[in-house]
């Protein structure tokens, strides 16, 4: 459960982050890309299988930081570049809940 739900968080912002990249390409080229409404239809059928607790926090995060879920590599936090406590290390592997790093406050998913 908790894994399918970090990586519909995962795949949320990066659909997002391309909608905010079209957008921005948009207005320095000066005409409309295709695909956009495609992106926004993914993003909202997404969000419709991802806990409304967890997209208010997404939301809260996206405000302060441009990539609030990020992946943990060697125990570090490759938004922060943290060290994490240790008793994140194993469980955080088997994805038994979803943490944040105690320093940036971003959501943390673990990559092999």
């Amino acid at each position: 459960m908790t894994r399918n739900l970090i990586e519909l968080l995962v795949l949320y912002q990066d659909l997002d982050l391309m909608l905010k990249e079209t957008a921005e390409a948009e207005a320095t080229m000066g005409f409309e890309m295709e695909g956009r409404e495609k992106l926004r239809k993914a993003m909202d059928d997404i969000a419709k299988n991802i806990s409304p607790r967890f997209l208010r926090t997404y939301q809260r995060l996206h405000t302060r930081f441009k990539r609030p879920i990020v992946p943990v590599q060697n125990d570090v936090c490759l938004g922060c570049f943290a060290k994490l406590p240790t008793s994140y290390g194993e469980k955080g592997r088997k994805d038994q809940m979803i943490y944040t790093c105690e320093q940036c406050g971003r959501i943390l998913y673990w990559v092999e």
